[in-house]
């Protein structure tokens, strides 16, 4: 066990997301390395004790965690000032106590199920040299700008100039997401890859 004594104390700030109902609370703590998105309690359950805690609470619609921060989506008909100090307190004494955020096998089991959805799509080589592109261009650009607001993007698929992407985390159903796809990445992705026509979303 570690020696609690040298270990900081959790540090905790909430940060506004483009996305009214989301807001995100800042950790200085590491807790979880890669993305882990939990829209319904069925999932959480099976792979998240921290989020299945969360969705114990009448307003919390979502949870998604991420490096070191959890963006938490209420459900509309309640307001940020009742709940957040509740969700923040909560926080703060889960992650002082060590306890487990996100089971074992979450990262390989989610990447199961994303080649399973992926292989279903056949790609011819030059279609896969594309998707390859569009992939990179959404690792290196778009993911680090919609991780500030406390969300995610992930590719789908492509399907003849089509690219759908899958929203998560602060950016399913923000407003501000749609304007942001079209506008950033579709034109970024149209600049730079011809062969693309569109960009479409998917709430995740």
């Amino acid at each position: 066990m570690s020696n609690p004594v040298t270990k900081s104390p959790v540090m905790l700030y909430t940060e506004q997301t483009p996305n009214p109902e989301s807001l995100k609370f800042v950790t200085n703590r590491m807790l979880h390395k890669g993305t882990a998105d939990f829209r319904e309690e069925e999932l959480a359950q099976e792979w998240s004790p921290l989020a299945t805690e969360l969705f114990q609470m009448p307003f919390v619609k979502g949870v998604y965690i991420c490096n070191n921060f959890v963006t938490v989506t209420k459900e509309f008909n309640y307001d940020w000032a009742d709940i957040m100090l509740k969700i923040k307190e909560f926080l703060k004494n889960y992650i002082s106590e060590d306890k487990v955020l996100i089971n074992d096998g979450f990262e390989e089991a989610m990447a199961k199920i994303e080649a399973e959805r992926g292989a279903s799509y056949e790609y011819t080589e030059n279609e896969a040299e594309i998707v390859k592109k569009i992939k990179d261009m959404i690792e290196t650009y778009v993911k680090p700008a919609v991780e500030m607001d406390g969300g995610n993007i992930e590719f789908k698929s492509w399907d003849k100039g089509t690219v759908t992407l899958i929203m998560q985390g602060a950016c399913s159903g923000c407003p501000s997401s749609t304007v942001t796809l079209k506008a950033g990445i579709e034109g970024m992705l149209k600049r730079m890859i011809p062969e693309v026509k569109e960009v479409v979303a998917e709430m995740g």
